[in-house]
């Protein structure tokens, strides 16, 4: 099982994974860990992050970036239609209505859908963390901005859905710091000890997220959290860009946002130059060579104008802080510590005001970059049974507040009751009761529409089917079960019909489980800690209809807390499950989300192609440098005068097509040109490696006919060491090196009188396969052991008289190898003898 982490940023992805040796952020193929949020689409094929990036500028109409924001969003929302006129790409509306991507792909128009473009992003992130792992990816835990809204929660959970992720969490971006944070913390208070409070600033390239956070021993509560969608490091860009154009058009009569290229450099620049100010006071110059119509423009800026022209935005940093603060009933002095992470928490004057409203330094232990994936890859460790990771509980909370609407039975219209107030603990459920005779609807929505970052505030309507009265004709009892899912998502999860059997007293029926009120002040995280989930819920109740809420709590006994009520006989009930028809907002279809799932695995395949005949291509070319070099270096006495001509003719028309009709052809064409080149190199090159080889192996043979022309030598001149060899076998021994040295020494003659660019006389092949030959037949006959000496006694052991016992007279004592008493021939066997070479 795969444990990754993924850091979905606006301008910038980040992959981390876990290892045995606990969390690590991983390199793309680049060996760089950051890889960019594009997407780039080409006529064969697309690319992907870095690839992409860098193609901003020479096809910057079908390269796209930053469309995290378009997420969920209708095609018509006032934010879409104000950010269209700021890119450089097209956005096209979608059959359903939402935002789509319209690009020039494998030569034709196409609109991808945001999830599409997102998909294509994580399956290149995907792809990143398999090459780490050396294994396939597929669960995963997913940030997103802890201000995205149902449907961009949605519509991200089916980007990976369609990149063939299992998204086992989405998890806030704030959250995901605090779990990089807390977790390695060993001195925590304890669970019943006041927490530590810590304020984490998240400031990056599109957003400013706070939140504030609880942490006891084992578990971390975040109290509340607020943001600004509209404060990033992009705005800063936008204001460098917007300054250095007019500056242009004053000083070079130059119109920069007509020119989507010229734009695009500019925007490259402009967040260079945002990062130098980050580290330099001084004066800092912007120049760009040939940036218009062939005009090399300039300009200079320093921190404190810089300052001065992002004033308005720079105000913008108090309001989150203060609204955390009044959020969680907190003081300044209560915060223990500040932690600030984000790219753009660079900014020096970013840093200054969020210091000086708290009135204390900020804290930058974790990597301001990564911290989010490495929480990611944390929570994903903590859901997968792959890791034993230390106990550590996360309540996460509800960054809007969730309203239901319904007709009310009594005809008296509309019905709403806010469930999930803002900050209540996440995940949850509650169970509503109400009395209907019929089918009927809930419509969920955010009822605070000034938080909203946009102005759509349904989440969706839920139809709970197949209610009908009781056998009485009196209204039934339904129980609807609503939840806040890990991910953040609202969502209608059951619903059931409470039929009451009849009983033989005739006694009124009456629910025997029904929680008293309180129930609804526990947390199903955090059971203990009631302050968050207070019962505001403002049941309204009439006579045929009435709601109540319990939480789905595993301490069911928490029951008995409640006062004594009068008996009353027992009620059979039967619980009978409804369907319920969900219509989300901007829900993909299973349908739609299938053809999607089947077009990425086509692009998939066709990048893959494309990548094949590009190598193919790229094989050709290397060949053609390659050998054009060495043929007049390393392989040009190999190869004779006449056949260098021809070759190098030859590879100079094979680099000519290669830029003319060879620029596009198929994969095969370019393996056939490979294969014929080949044919008129590869012997050149054969010869060469052969005479590179060659003396080393003459050599590692001669070795071996000396080695056993030494041991021969040493048994006929009766060296004791050697007189238990067999008289036969060494002679037979003696008449093979003998011949192989003649061959040797015949075949060196041969090659030595050889011309270099003829094929050798004798391959290494050859010369190894003596080799071995000569090993085969002499060393198991030079290498025979002496036989072992053993008192007389051990004739009477079990193992019975021990083999070769006629030779010992006349075998040397060597006390050094002596067997002790009770040795036998199955210790002779089991250590095996050494052979002395020399």
């Amino acid at each position: 099982m795969s444990v990754v982490g993924f850091d979905l940023g606006f301008q910038s992805c980040y992959v981390a994974v876990a290892r045995a040796g606990g969390i690590e952020t991983v390199a793309n193929e680049y060996s760089d860990r950051c890889t960019p949020s594009f997407v780039s689409f080409g006529a064969r094929n697309r690319s992907i992050g870095a690839a992409a990036k860098s193609q901003v500028v020479t096809n910057c109409r079908n390269t796209v970036q930053g469309f995290k924001r378009f997420h969920g969003r209708a095609f018509s929302d006032p934010y879409v239609q104000s950010a269209k006129t700021n890119l450089v790409y097209d956005l096209a509306q979608m059959p359903s209505g939402s935002t789509g991507i319209k690009v020039m792909y494998m030569e034709e128009e196409k609109v991808f859908s945001i999830e599409q473009v997102t998909g294509m992003l994580l399956n290149k992130l995907k792809e990143t963390a398999e090459s780490a792992l050396k294994k396939p990816v597929a669960d995963c835990v997913i940030s997103v901005p802890s201000y995205f809204t149902d449907a961009e929660r949605r519509s991200v959970m089916d980007a990976a859905q369609i990149a063939g992720l299992n998204c086992l969490r989405l998890m806030n971006e704030t959250t995901a710091v605090t779990l990089a944070y807390g977790i390695y913390k060993q001195d925590l208070p304890a669970p019943e000890e006041k927490p530590r409070i810590v304020v984490f600033v998240d400031v990056g390239h599109s957003g400013y997220q706070v939140s504030v956070c609880a942490f006891n021993k084992g578990k971390l509560k975040i109290l509340a959290t607020a943001f600004d969608s509209d404060l990033g490091g992009k705005d800063f860009d936008d204001i460098l860009v917007s300054h250095f154009c007019e500056e242009f058009r004053k000083k070079y009569k130059l119109d920069v946002k007509s020119k989507p290229r010229a734009l695009g450099r500019l925007y490259q620049e402009c967040e260079k130059l945002k990062k130098l100010m980050s580290a330099n006071c001084s004066d800092l110059p912007l120049n760009i060579e040939c940036f218009m119509n062939d005009i090399d423009v300039s300009g200079k800026l320093n921190r404190g104008q810089f300052e001065e022209m992002c004033a308005g935005l720079l105000a913008k940093v108090e309001a989150p802080l203060r609204s955390i603060l009044e959020q969680a009933k907190l003081k300044k002095e209560d915060i223990y510590a500040v932690e600030i992470v984000g790219g753009a928490s660079r900014i020096p004057a970013i840093k200054e005001r969020i210091s000086k409203f708290f009135g204390k330094e900020l804290s930058t232990t974790l990597n301001a970059d990564e911290a989010v994936a490495r929480g990611c890859a944390l929570q994903c460790a903590i859901l997968s049974p792959a890791f034993k990771v230390r106990e550590f509980s996360i309540t996460d909370v509800v960054p809007y507040p969730i309203s239901l609407k319904w007709n009310s039975a009594a005809e008296e219209g509309l019905s709403d009751c806010e469930v999930f107030p803002k900050n209540h603990a996440a995940p949850f459920s509650k169970v509503l009761t109400f009395f209907r005779k019929e089918p009927f609807t809930l419509e969920a929505y955010y009822n605070n529409l000034k938080e909203l970052p946009y102005p759509s505030s349904t989440i969706g309507q839920f139809l709970i089917q197949n209610v009908v009265p009781q056998a009485s004709g009196e209204s039934a009892k339904v129980k609807v079960k609503v939840r806040v899912s890990v991910h953040g998502v609202f969502s209608v999860s059951s619903a059931s019909l409470v039929e009451v059997l009849k009983t033989a007293e005739g006694e009124e029926p009456m629910e025997t489980e029904q929680p008293g009120k309180d129930e609804e002040n526990k947390m199903q995280v955090d059971p203990e800690d009631q302050k968050l989930a207070s019962g505001d819920n403002g049941d309204k109740k009439s006579e045929t209809e009435e709601m109540e809420t319990m939480t789905e709590d595993a301490n069911k006994e928490k029951k008995n807390d409640q006062p004594p009520q009068a008996k009353k006989p027992k009620v059979k009930t039967k619980t009978i499950e409804l369907p319920i028809v969900n219509n989300l907002s901007w829900q993909l279809s299973s349908d739609v989300l299938n053809v999607f799932v089947e077009n990425e695995g086509k692009m998939v395949m066709q990048d893959k192609l494309e990548k094949e005949r590009n190598d193919a291509k790229n094989n050709v070319e290397e060949y053609v440098y390659e050998m054009r070099d060495k043929l007049h270096g390393a392989l040009e006495k190999f190869v004779t005068e006449a056949d260098r001509d021809t070759f190098s003719l030859k590879l100079e028309d094979t680099e000519n097509w290669l830029y003319e009709d060879g620029e596009d052809q198929q994969k095969q064409v370019y393996i056939d040109k490979l294969a014929e080149l080949k044919k008129m190199g590869q012997p050149i090159h054969e010869r060469y490696i052969e005479s590179e080889e060659r003396p080393r192996a003459f050599e590692e043979l001669g070795r071996q006919i000396q080695l056993y022309m030494k041991i021969i030598e040493a048994y006929k001149a009766k060296d004791e060491q050697y007189n238990h060899l067999d008289e036969l076998e060494v002679t037979r021994a003696d008449k093979q090196v003998n011949d192989a040295m003649v061959w040797m020494n015949g075949k060196m003659n041969q090659q030595n009188s050889q011309d270099l660019t003829l094929d050798p006389v004798v391959k290494v092949e050859e010369i190894k396969a003596k080799t071995k030959e000569l090993y085969s037949a002499c060393n198991p006959v030079v290498s025979k052991s002496k036989p072992k000496v053993e008192p007389p006694k051990e004739e009477k052991t079990e193992n019975g008289p021990v083999n070769g016992q006629e030779g010992t007279e006349n075998q040397p004592c060597n006390p050094d190898k002596a067997t002790s008493a009770g040795t036998g021939q199955g210790t002779a066997e089991k250590k095996l003898p050494e052979m002395d070479i020399d």
